[in-house]
């Protein structure tokens, strides 16, 4: 069931109305919701997990929302299926920490991920390319509304949502958009507006949220406060720091290519040279260099039909990937040897960089 995941979304990438910009590439709305009369999963029985799971399982079978979903019992998974799925961003480190009971089930076009028992009953996410938060949570919005009519959700007039842990009591809402940043960072910058993201009252993380590295130059931007501020509220302001981010990072770029557009082509080859004759290469380094190369068809010198090749493979040179497409039990250096050999692979028609058309930064 992972492989069907995985074909789905390489069918997905090839059509445009899905591939992604330069610079935002995600947006995702999350909820945290319990149960009414039930303990946080940290606190529940076997038992009371168990009758949480089947309760949220069965209910969520029910939705038109999730007909044709794929459910995975996290404990039925290999640690290698469930690596995988953590690099897909469908579920969290948490939830498969959890594997007792705990199941996560993804809509037909993996629009859609709910986690049960993570650290709340309900991890509900909605996901889309490009920025949509008010789309997303539109989509959001429905399927809230559709599972309360048929669970009880444990809600105070004082505090809202009561969930685990107090950061998201109220609206329960986390709205995200992953953004690539590759400008802010060769300029220096990332640090000033970090600062001035965490003054809004929103946060800055990494690739893989609370506590990752920014790997590949992408950065989560998402709001901090859930209790007493409304959804629009939150989207709103969201919505204005990640355009005002975007802005500030294609400046950058405009920046890099008029000021000292040779060290910029420099970076840029370099990137494209080690990845198509690398022999060994290690996950962080072939994800900071695809980030480059992403980058170099964002300036215009390659085709923007690359761009959906740079986006599957750094989600594929990620190791569990890499493991599972080899089939094997690979140790870290065989690892390194096949993600190069994959890359060499993927890259072979990507025709050499024409730095004479480096213009396009939008």
């Amino acid at each position: 069931m992972i492989e069907s995941l995985i074909q789905h979304e390489r069918a997905e990438l090839t059509q445009s109305t899905l591939i992604t910009g330069p610079v935002l590439l995600s947006t995702r709305i999350r909820l945290a919701r319990n149960l009414a009369g039930h303990r946080f999963p940290g606190r529940a029985s076997r038992t009371e997990l168990k009758s949480i799971a089947a309760k949220c399982s069965s209910n969520l079978a029910e939705l038109n929302a999730m007909q044709g979903a794929s459910v995975f019992e996290i404990g039925a998974l290999s640690e290698l299926e469930r690596r995988v799925l953590i690099e897909r961003h469908l579920v969290s480190r948490e939830l498969c920490e959890r594997p007792e009971h705990s199941l996560v089930i993804i809509s037909a076009d993996q629009s859609i991920a709910v986690m049960v028992n993570e650290e709340d009953h309900l991890r509900i996410q909605v996901l889309r390319s490009g920025l949509h938060l008010r789309r997303a949570w539109r989509k959001m919005d429905a399927l809230d509304n559709a599972l309360e009519g048929c669970l009880d959700f444990a809600f105070s007039p004082e505090f809202g949502y009561l969930t685990a842990c107090p950061t998201n009591l109220g609206t329960g809402l986390r709205a995200s958009a992953m953004m690539h940043l590759p400008a802010l960072i060769i300029a220096g910058h990332m640090e000033k507006v970090i600062r001035g993201v965490n003054q809004l009252g929103l946060t800055v993380r990494g690739l893989f949220g609370e506590g990752s590295e920014a790997i590949g130059h992408i950065f989560q931007i998402s709001n901090q406060q859930t209790l007493g501020e409304s959804e629009d509220a939150i989207l709103t302001r969201l919505d204005k720091v990640i355009k005002t981010i975007r802005d500030h990072e294609l400046n950058a770029r405009l920046q890099l290519l008029e000021k000292n557009p040779q060290k910029l082509f420099d970076q840029m080859g370099r990137a494209f040279g080690i990845l198509s004759q690398a022999h060994v290469i290690h996950s962080t380094e072939a994800m900071n260099l695809l980030s480059l190369l992403r980058l170099a068809v964002d300036f215009g010198a390659l085709p923007d039909d690359f761009r959906s090749l740079m986006d599957r493979m750094f989600i594929e040179c990620q190791p569990g990937h890499v493991q599972y497409f080899g089939g094997r039990d690979y140790a870290p250096e065989q690892r390194d040897l096949a993600r190069a050999t994959r890359l060499r692979e993927a890259l072979v028609d990507v025709p050499p960089l024409d730095f004479d058309k480096c213009t396009n930064i939008a």
